[in-house]
């Protein structure tokens, strides 16, 4: 046998149909009731035959409308079933129903016993009428639940309700579209396309509208712009959405900081355009971006607009919907992780802290510019936390008017750079230590400070004092 060669499959997958069909289950205790449990997904009859049944098996068929024989096994009883499942926990006892079923006709399994089974039960990813079902011709069931966790994440909870929406277009589709590749266009971009992400957020009657006009314009798309949240940078912080929108894209539209290993979570031929703006290296106005993602749109594109954080905090999100909104491109918004709860997480930080802080503030640095002390200051005062994204080059300022409008000195702070990352260093120190940062040479990522009573709570295990530097150049 060629050394490249796939190995045969022994056991061969098949949906068998069982609606309103006979499945019969018998067991008393935790393992029939977990073969009840997987059984009820279907629209089959279930028949549970149990001579003591276990209480919580009992009441599972009470709410869920099985038969429940609670009567000795007997052969008779399986009369009919399309199925039946031993699962005795006994050897003896499932061997033998193994072997009435066979004579009967009728695929069987026992429960923990492959080497006498018909078939295997497959791990499960029910999105009905759609359904993955995950086997390891009972070798791994513990690898098939891992693999369907991981297939179950991929898989929008909408899908079969988009799936039922599909097969009431089939005849017109049939009728209205000739074959080939106007019906595959229609049904990539139905499945992809407008009305999927209408039915993801539940609007069924627009994803209806939409299916219509696709079928207007014979599977020719409508463009499509989604503003995304990236988070702070690590690619496992991404939303099950966002990165089904990126595998979706035609055009990711991304900003400078967003690490290479969120992006090239998109597709693989998705073009992708930088248009982030570094301090001092502006090389796309937000005009031009807008401009951008209009143009794009206009021409059918599927377009991901990939932002740090969140899209709607310090992100110019507004000014690229109102845009969209003008030109009348269809767009969504996808919330991301934003710097300061990763921060906070880094730090084992609760943001609020009863008693302590019950209110909190994002705000930047560049509030600071013009002679009025901005509102958040006074809440610091009063004891919210505040959270400051892009303060580091006004850090002094920051420390000094927040002193001036009656902040102790002494007030907590906390200071991350590279929030979420691997390459992350935690800081902390008091209010008064915070200027020292803008003088730091060694911070050359993004910096996020965290400032208020709640720091007190942080886990500072893994943090250096901010002063360390400065004290370290002294001692030398």
């Amino acid at each position: 046998m060629s050394a490249t060669r796939p190995r045969k499959l022994d056991a061969f997958p098949v949906f068998l149909k069982v609606a309103g069909r006979m499945v019969a289950i018998v067991g008393n205790g935790e393992e029939a009731l977990a073969k009840a449990r997987l059984l009820g997904q279907s629209s089959a009859r279930l028949r549970l035959i149990a001579d003591a049944p276990e209480p919580a098996l009992r009441l599972w068929a009470e709410e869920n409308d099985a038969e429940l024989l609670e009567t000795s096994y007997a052969p008779h009883l399986l009369e009919g079933a399309a199925m039946v499942f031993a699962a005795t926990d006994d050897e003896a006892a499932d061997c033998r129903i193994i072997s009435d079923s066979r004579a009967m006709k009728i695929p069987s399994n026992a429960v923990d016993r492959p080497e006498i089974c018909d078939f295997y039960t497959p791990a499960l990813v029910n999105r009905a009428p759609v359904a993955v079902a995950i086997g390891t011709e009972g070798a791994g069931p513990v690898l098939a639940q891992m693999i369907r966790a991981r297939v179950d994440r991929m898989l929008s909870p909408s899908l079969g309700a988009l799936a039922a929406l599909a097969a009431s277009y089939r005849i017109a589709v049939e009728k209205l579209l000739p074959r080939g590749s106007a019906r595959r266009s229609f049904w990539r971009e139905f499945f992809a396309g407008a009305p999927a992400r209408a039915m993801e957020v539940g609007h069924i009657s627009e994803a209806r509208r939409a299916a219509t006009r696709l079928l207007r314009n014979e599977g020719r798309a409508d463009g499509q712009v989604a503003l995304v949240g990236a988070g702070p940078g690590a690619e496992d912080l991404l939303t099950l959405r966002a990165h089904r929108l990126l595998m979706q894209a035609d055009v990711i539209v991304h900003d400078a900081l967003i690490p290479d290993a969120v992006i090239s979570m998109g597709r693989r031929d998705a073009e992708r355009i930088p248009v982030g703006k570094r301090k001092g290296a502006h090389s796309w106005s937000q005009d031009e971006i807008n401009r951008l993602l209009v143009d794009l749109g206009r021409e059918g594109k599927r377009v991901v607009r990939l932002k740090s954080g969140d899209p709607s905090i310090f992100g110019r999100a507004a000014e690229e919907m109102a845009a969209l909104r003008a030109a009348g491109v269809a767009y969504e918004v996808v919330p991301g992780v934003t710097a300061a709860l990763a921060a906070a997480a880094d730090l084992e930080l609760p943001l609020t802290l009863r008693g302590v802080a019950s209110s909190l503030v994002f705000t930047t640095g560049h509030d600071l510019k013009g002679g009025t002390l901005p509102d958040w200051a006074r809440l610091a005062v009063s004891g919210a936390t505040v959270a400051v994204y892009m303060g580091r080059s006004v850090a002094a300022e920051i420390s000094a008017r927040l002193v001036e409008a009656g902040l102790s000195a002494a007030t907590p702070v906390a200071v991350v750079e590279n929030a979420s990352l691997a390459d992350r260093r935690l800081m902390h120190g008091s209010l008064a230590d915070l200027a020292l940062v803008e003088d730091r040479s060694d911070l050359s990522g993004p910096v996020l400070t965290i400032i208020g009573e709640a720091v007190t709570a942080a886990n500072l295990r893994n943090s250096e004092p901010l002063a360390a530097p400065l004290a370290a150049l002294s001692a030398a």
